[in-house]
């Protein structure tokens, strides 16, 4: 007969598990001998051996005394079942790890890859990394209203990017977006905008954004609190009759009724 050291000796774990195992239910109490010790058999021996096999194998304990009781069909079944839990539990830290090593090396964890390759790309072309936090925001937050539709949106952004006046646009962006009045770069930056809003007029694509009047008007501010240059530009649009930054809409052009910021 064994002591409970024995025991947890010959089955490669504590006593303070093997006590754990008792408490819990999976490994029976034995009797007391004469001197008021727990002793136990070879079968106690191969139980706890059992229990620690599943255990280490990722078993959760709750499960573990199922398949001790289980024939052979129902410990086969719970085994896939228990493996098919753990590969997707696999699948979801290795998808961390990624977003963890993006993180590390620059990247933005609330962003999925093909914004940040977007992004990428952006600061190849030069633009400032001010601006690409600006951004890289307006993405975080774009993403998660539709997350469904960001692949075909950045798909999108990449063929816009195949225009001369896209490109053009950007690399009015290659420092930090603090025009003021009578900065030259905002009456370039609205001609841009112009001709890239006609030809989204003539593509069908204005009015196709998809989201909620709420959601463009915070974007918009977003945009216009940490950009102020893009409020002049604006109020040019304006005049032309272009309305909107995130969404583009014709308005009835016409003379400006508000005074321009102090530059």
């Amino acid at each position: 007969m064994l002591t409970i050291s024995q025991l947890a000796g010959y089955a490669g774990v504590t006593v303070r598990a093997v006590r754990h195992y008792h408490k819990i239910g999976l490994l029976p109490e034995p009797g007391r001998d004469h001197s008021g010790y727990r002793t136990y058999d070879a079968a106690a021996v191969v139980r706890l051996i059992r229990i620690r096999t599943l255990a280490d194998a990722g078993v959760p304990l709750a499960r573990v005394q199922e398949l001790l009781d289980a024939g052979p069909a129902e410990f086969t079944g719970g085994v896939e079942e228990i493996d098919k839990a753990l590969r997707a539990e696999i699948r979801r830290l290795q998808d961390t790890r990624r977003r963890l090593a993006r993180l590390a090396a620059g990247e933005h964890l609330a962003l999925p890859g093909c914004v940040v390759d977007y992004l990428d790309r952006l600061r190849g072309l030069g633009v400032g990394e001010r601006y690409l936090e600006l951004e890289r925001d307006a993405w975080i937050m774009i993403a998660a209203q539709v997350p469904d539709l960001i692949d075909a949106v950045i798909a999108k952004k990449h063929e816009e990017l195949d225009n001369p006046d896209m490109v053009k646009l950007y690399g009015f962006f290659t420092g930090e977006p603090d025009w003021r009045v009578g900065d030259p770069r905002i009456v370039e930056v609205a001609d841009v905008l112009e001709r890239l809003m006609i030809r989204a007029v003539e593509a069908g694509e204005v009015g196709t954004d998809g989201f909620d009047d709420q959601f463009v008007a915070l974007m918009d501010s977003s945009m216009l609190e940490a950009a102020p240059g893009a409020e002049l530009v604006l109020a040019i649009l304006k005049e032309r009759g272009w309305k909107g930054w995130t969404r583009i809409e014709r308005v009835p052009a016409g003379r400006l009724t508000t005074e321009l910021p102090p530059s």
